[in-house]
């Protein structure tokens, strides 16, 4: 598959470069950067010491000219901007950016109409077995239990709570009739008064450069159960993403996520 990647000079974009580069199935063939950045009129593998045959450009027309797909691990504005460019230009979306609002997550939806997108907080396999793996324990916990979210992130992440600890309140917050909206604590100070029942809280810690740490907490009488994942590099977002894009190959329309990839949409817990 010819793939094409955004912000090819942060963490994640060189990241995914490293990946494709890895995996014969997948052919670098677009680099895209913001403009000003260092990397325009550069080899985006030049940082493996690599030469990709392609050069990293700030006109989005010219990075995806080639590509059947665009991973795009950016930040909203970003997003909105490849996403109507990818629209004109019939090319298939892999979204793994974060912080997106309700106007930004519809847009994704419409341009699903005539797109094959899939759309996840976090495409990291371990990461979406995480997910299911908290809403079966929801499930069977049966709303019994205190739940709380803590996650952990490098210094330079600008979104709090991060996307995929959102996304593990929204998942657990379903599997329990409830609404995240107006469960959810995202904030403690002070004289609190005792925690509602109902309530899904988060917490959040930013430093040094944690990949990235995710733990739901099921806390009950006498017991606690903890479901933790741990990030250790950023490989696996991209393997995910490589396999989101393995996924598209075959679809014209369509908005996805990873439990679509992974086929995690039902299991025997859910029949």
């Amino acid at each position: 598959m010819k793939i094409a990647i955004s912000g090819v000079s942060g963490r994640m974009g060189r990241t995914l470069v490293e990946a494709v580069l890895g995996m014969p199935t997948f052919t670098l063939v677009g680099a895209i950067d913001h403009d000003g950045s260092a990397a325009i009129g550069h080899d985006p593998a030049a940082f493996l010491g690599r030469h990709s045959g392609v050069t990293v450009t700030a006109d989005m027309a010219v990075g995806l000219a080639q590509a059947e797909v665009l991973i795009d691990f950016t930040r909203p504005e970003g997003t909105m901007a490849y996403l109507a460019v990818a629209r004109k230009m019939g090319v298939k979306l892999v979204v793994g950016t974060t912080g997106l609002d309700d106007r930004q997550k519809q847009a994704i939806k419409s341009a699903s109409e005539q797109l094959a997108i899939v759309y996840a907080p976090n495409m990291g396999v371990g990461v979406n077995a995480t997910f299911k793996l908290a809403e079966m324990a929801a499930k069977i916990l049966h709303g019994a239990y205190d739940v709380e979210i803590i996650e952990a992130h490098h210094r330079h992440k600008v979104d709090a709570p991060s996307g995929t600890a959102l996304h593990l309140g929204e998942v657990v917050a379903h599997a329990l009739g409830r609404d995240l909206q107006t469960c959810a604590t995202y904030t403690r100070f002070g004289h609190t008064g005792e925690r509602k029942p109902d309530a899904i809280g988060f917490s959040t810690i930013r430093g040094g450069d944690i990949v990235g740490d995710h733990t739901v907490l099921f806390a009950g009488e006498g017991e606690r159960i903890e479901i933790t994942h741990k990030s250790s590099s950023r490989l696996p977002y991209a393997h995910g993403a490589l396999r989101a894009a393995h996924f598209l190959q075959n679809k014209n329309q369509g908005l996805f996520d990873m439990q679509d990839v992974l086929g995690l949409r039902t299991l025997p817990i859910d029949k």
